[in-house]
């Protein structure tokens, strides 16, 4: 399938969507993962918000020097529709990329309330389905993707040991 202008494919993402799944994702999960998502973006010196939330429960929230209320408001809408959509944020924005057509006229879907953007991804546990998310706002959405994508890589690796 066609590539985004990033290099990123679908083919990529659905594969990250399929292997980063949880055994079990409770308080203490969010705080870590969202607590190394925070380390990583201070070293970096990223104008970030991050948003880890499970069942409707916002478990971990951080905004970051440089991030803004607007950030807020991106944060809400990637969450509804990966959960809505049941896929990341990413893969939405780019099918929608590649298809020409937005999320609104596809799904029907009011623009105020959802968005294709990347950097939410699914807390997807295994035997349970998807429970939650995780998300980053601030930075171009490829960006925000991949720091979601390997900052849950790394914390499932750590988990695993």
């Amino acid at each position: 399938m066609a590539d985004d202008p990033t290099g990123i494919t679908l083919e990529q993402i659905a594969a990250e969507e399929a292997e980063l799944h949880f055994a079990l994702f409770d308080f203490d999960d969010a705080w870590r993962l969202g607590t190394m998502l925070v380390e990583t973006a201070r070293t970096r010196e990223l104008p970030i918000a991050i948003d880890i939330s499970r069942g409707g429960q916002q478990l971990f929230h951080a905004g970051l020097p440089g991030s803004a209320p607007d950030n807020d408001a991106w944060i809400a809408r990637k969450i509804a529709s990966v959960l809505r959509f049941g896929r990341s944020s990413m893969a939405l924005s780019l099918e929608r990329k590649l298809d020409g057509r937005t999320l609104a006229e596809v799904s029907f879907v009011d623009p105020q309330m959802f968005a294709a953007a990347g950097g939410c991804f699914p807390i997807h546990v295994d035997g349970a389905g998807i429970i939650g998310t995780v998300t980053v706002s601030g930075l171009p959405q490829v960006e925000d993707h991949r720091l979601v994508v390997a900052t849950i890589r790394a914390f499932l690796a750590s988990a695993a040991r």
